[in-house]
């Protein structure tokens, strides 16, 4: 009878559409993948997969087969998810992070999940949101917190927090309480995200003007050489206030006034869908929870599709 760990590896084959990245999502190896594939082809006496060069795709008997593998997986992680303990979910966590996030509440989350899951680990990359989009999509993490969402029709998402965005300098400028016109800012460098960000491009936007002398735009994937940057008064930072709140609350930064406006970063958490996402979703949940007690949200999120949670994360086999 064909077992789950064999159903469970037909499905993420066709679903990563490759030996290979099965194996990699699996954490085992190819000729494990194929000796499973082909177990399960001789206990249903019907081809499966059609192997095109490098593709992989279902035959007519492995279509349906994927409609049945997608019901019996996801069955089998509410299963888990409602009897089992919930100390008990182990495997490992593949989460993407924007610094933005790092600033405020990702060391509460660390914090909760250790608490409700201590069986679980968690591997966090910090990168910027174009990074981690196509590091979700290639599948090599398993859920990102990033400015978002992405479009793309297999991404599953949740609103997480909205940051506003400040323009903060160090009293060092001597820039004072009033209001500060465009020209007023432009005499200074302007520091704010990396390039290929919605900020980065939204920022230079206001100060790309003929009228205005050339802008000086300092951009930094790092946001503490930014936060440092402004504290030496090398320049303006166009950041959210919520990463420097202990700065400005002492003084060392100051928020300026203008008319200017960026509009505020809206981050969301992000997965690929798939039949077993419940454990996933469950973190999600954990995170929404979490940014919104800090008061990160300015309108409350959709209710969450996921009111269970999983023993087990995907990329660990289940034995």
């Amino acid at each position: 009878m064909a077992d789950f760990k064999a159903i469970e590896t037909f499905l993420w084959v066709v679903t990563l559409g490759s030996f290979r990245g099965a194996a990699q999502r699996l954490n085992t190896t190819q000729p494990a993948i194929s000796q499973r594939i082909a177990q399960l082809e001789q206990e249903l006496g019907v081809k499966l997969l059609q192997r095109d060069h490098r593709a992989v795709s279902p035959t007519p008997s492995g279509r349906q087969m994927l409609t049945y593998a997608e019901k019996l997986i996801r069955l089998r992680a509410e299963m888990l998810a409602v009897v089992g303990d919930p100390c008990s979910m182990r495997g490992v966590l593949r989460l993407g992070v924007a610094e933005t996030i790092v600033h405020t509440w990702l060391s509460q989350l660390i914090k909760s999940v250790n608490n409700a899951y201590p069986n679980l680990s968690l591997e966090i990359e910090v990168d910027i949101t174009p990074n981690l989009r196509a590091r979700l999509l290639a599948q090599e993490i398993d859920l990102a917190f990033l400015l978002g969402p992405p479009t793309a029709p297999n991404v599953r998402s949740r609103v997480l927090s909205h940051y506003p965005i400040g323009f903060l300098a160090s009293p060092s400028l001597g820039l004072g309480s009033g209001k500060l016109t465009v020209e007023e800012l432009a005499r200074f460098p302007i520091i704010t995200f990396p390039r290929k960000t919605q900020p980065y491009e939204v920022v230079r936007s206001l100060f790309n003007r003929p009228e205005l002398p050339p802008i000086r735009l300092h951009a930094s994937a790092s946001l503490a050489t930014v936060i440092h940057m402004a504290l030496e008064g090398l320049g303006i930072a166009v950041i959210p206030n919520a990463i420097v709140e202990s700065e400005l609350a002492s003084g060392r930064l100051q928020s300026l006034h203008t008319d200017l406006h960026v509009p505020p970063l809206t981050f969301s958490a992000s997965w690929l869908a798939s039949a077993d996402t419940i454990a996933i979703e469950r973190i999600a949940d954990l995170a929404s929870s979490i940014s919104q007690a800090g008061g990160f949200m300015e309108e409350h999120p959709a209710p969450s599709a996921a009111a269970t949670h999983s023993k087990q994360i995907s990329r660990e086999p289940i034995g």
